[in-house]
């Protein structure tokens, strides 16, 4: 991308990290294995694929008795915390208060009760992953489990996993499922239709993995051009996708931003040798900031360091009507003054939420 649309992307970020809007955190993301990087909800295709249903034996501890959880995914029960159990179901009543232990594994993790839990759905208990499930990661920030990430990036188990060391993921539910079986904890497999989400860059399954990533707050950015469209001030043709575009907007999750890519727009943060960063639209700008953050005014800028990650290629595109014309860093020239806001756009229903809706939002 030319210079000026570069330094609008670069622009527009250090604006909305001034702003609150930008943080770097640890969260679930969608990590693709091949292509080594995480990627935001809506480049996650789902299909329904026929798999199935493995029935897990958990020994109570002291006891004879099993507690059995029902799973699509045993190559992961080397991260296993907890067992959960709801609260109202009387089927799991003897197990309040218990422990059990992770089958092959030999842990022992407390069973908790929450509502989460559906009783109808395999034995009404539930094996909780904080590391590799998005509802077992908000299980586990609910009380406190501890975090047991079992896959390297590239799908394979590493050094926590315990079992299994360099084995793919795939490779390891077979096998796992062998072992289990031989050692009597496993009670039964059904088949089981599930959707399964896959990488739209590169079509291989999706792994969900805590990881260290930029998000963009979205919920507020998100209010007004939802009213834009609700208001019928922008409006669909054919008109069916309004409801398609309210129901992407109400349920908006913050934007994972950044990308484990060697291109794209850099992310502009720089890190301090002792720790911390800043964030500058220039290396000259960052240095600055550095210095005061610091209080060393003999940093140079070789102290500092980038940031590697680069921005989603769409965190790019959503500026496009303005960044077209040179809106961002001259706001009130010619063309940007006869040409935004646009009339009219010819697109595919496809991209609605990728690049119409953000674009709507960067507008306004």
């Amino acid at each position: 991308m030319d210079e000026v649309r570069s330094k609008s992307v670069i622009k527009v970020f250090v604006d909305l990290y001034k702003k609150g809007l930008i943080y770097r955190g640890v969260r679930m993301v969608n990590w693709d294995p091949q292509a080594l990087t995480a990627l935001s909800d809506e480049e996650v295709i789902y299909k329904e694929e026929h798999g199935k249903l493995y029935y897990l034996k958990y020994k109570v501890e002291g006891s004879d008795a099993y507690a059995v959880v029902a799973t699509t995914r045993p190559e992961t029960i080397m991260g296993d915390t907890a067992m959960c159990i709801n609260p109202d179901d009387p089927k799991n009543r003897h197990l309040k208060g218990k422990r059990v232990i992770v089958p092959l594994v030999n842990r022992i993790i407390p069973v908790i009760e929450d509502n989460y839990v559906d009783t109808e759905f395999g034995t009404g208990c539930l094996k909780v992953t904080p590391a590799h499930d998005i509802n077992d990661y908000m299980l586990g920030e609910k009380y406190n489990l501890p975090v047991i990430d079992i896959f390297n990036d590239n799908g394979t188990i590493n050094e926590a996993g315990g079992l299994y060391i360099g084995m793919d993921r795939f490779e390891v539910r077979r096998q796992i499922v062998k072992d289990l079986e031989a050692a009597g904890l496993l009670e039964k497999a059904e088949d089981y239709d599930n959707k399964v989400g896959y990488s739209e860059r590169t079509n291989v399954v999706i792994e969900p993995k805590l990881s260290m990533q930029w998000f963009l707050k979205m919920e507020d950015i998100a209010k007004p051009a939802l009213d834009a469209v609700m208001n019928d001030d922008i409006r669909f043709y054919p008109s069916k996708f309004k409801n398609t575009y309210r129901h992407w907007m109400e349920n908006i999750k913050d934007w994972c931003i950044s990308r484990q890519l060697w291109w794209g727009h850099r992310i502009p943060a720089y890190y301090l040798p002792e720790g911390g960063l800043v964030v500058a639209e220039t290396a000259e700008e960052a240095l600055r900031l550095a210095r005061e953050k610091s209080g060393k005014n003999s940093l140079r800028a070789e102290d500092l360091r980038q940031d590697e990650d680069c921005l989603d290629t769409w965190f790019s595109s959503w500026l496009w009507p303005v960044s077209l014309f040179d809106g961002i860093c001259n706001p009130d020239n010619e063309e940007m003054r006869y040409y935004y806001p646009t009339a009219d756009l010819v697109t595919g229903p496809d991209i609605i939420f990728f690049w119409v809706a953000r674009m709507i939002m960067a507008g306004i």
